[in-house]
């Protein structure tokens, strides 16, 4: 979960923004938590606790309104609403990290990330950025197999030969709004593979934000891929996004990280 968290922050800085030059420092002035570490650690929060998932989403709008949330969901909090809004942007995929780690079957995995998605984005393709994103953070903490990874991705929910990253980079350089780059379509199989084609943590959060575009969420699904293989993230580089996070959201992500990640580990 702190390597969704890590992409997160470090992308900040650079959503639809100019991308980095190859080597760019992870950590600036700007680098910054966003929403999605907001609603990655609300989630975390209601599995541990047993929360309303509903509730636990407006709570956290309420306490972190300017996280940079979207404006449907924005609207959504505001009125209270209890019925989702059919969204298949990239929302879904980007918080779902803590339900790969809190269960321990792969159709368990993909019945609650689907009951994630569903609160808010309830559209197929939202559903099915959160499923795909969940199982490969399954996969590669319990099968540590990139091969698996690709073939079941391949298989049950994207071609990734489609939306390889230079690809997709293309693609968003090309774009003239931002909409369908914040899509799961657009976002969820290119960070997948931004983590298959490197070899390092770093370096799979370095070619998520090569891609452009939504940057923070790209690195963030990376992110959540990358620590579940690899184990850890850099020590210094963990400390440098630990200081970013205030008590509350750092008091939760060690809750949950003692009663679900340490243990699976």
């Amino acid at each position: 979960m702190i390597g969704a968290i890590a992409g997160d922050v470090i992308g900040s800085p650079y959503e639809f923004r100019k991308i980095p030059e190859e080597g760019f420092r992870l950590f600036t002035k700007n680098s910054k938590f966003t929403d999605d570490t907001v609603l990655t650690v609300a989630l975390a929060d209601t599995i541990l606790n047993n929360k309303d998932w509903i509730d636990t989403l407006h709570a956290y709008f309420s306490m972190y309104e300017n996280g940079g949330f979207g404006g449907y969901f924005k609207k959504w909090c505001r009125e209270k609403q209890r019925e989702p809004y059919n969204s298949f942007g990239n929302g879904s995929a980007m918080r779902v990290s803590p339900v790969a780690w809190a269960y321990n079957t792969l159709p368990r995995v993909l019945s609650e990330a689907k009951i994630s998605a569903d609160a808010t984005h309830n559209h197929p393709e939202g559903v099915k950025g959160a499923q795909a994103t969940a199982a490969a953070i399954f996969l590669a903490r319990t099968t540590k197999s990139k091969e698996l990874i690709r073939y079941y991705i391949n298989t049950h929910f994207y071609n990734l030969e489609i939306t390889t990253v230079d690809k997709t980079r293309e693609y968003i350089s090309g774009l003239k709004n931002r909409a369908p780059a914040c899509s799961c379509e657009w976002t969820v199989p290119p960070a997948i593979n931004a983590f298959l084609d490197t070899d390092t943590f770093v370096d799979s959060i370095r070619m998520a934000i090569s891609i452009g575009g939504d940057t923070d969420t790209l690195a963030c699904i990376t992110g959540s891929i990358a620590e579940a293989y690899y184990g850890t993230i850099p020590k210094r580089l963990g400390e440098a996004v630990w200081r970013r996070l205030n008590p509350h959201l750092r008091k939760i992500t060690i809750n949950f990280y003692k009663a679900y990640i340490q243990k699976n580990k």
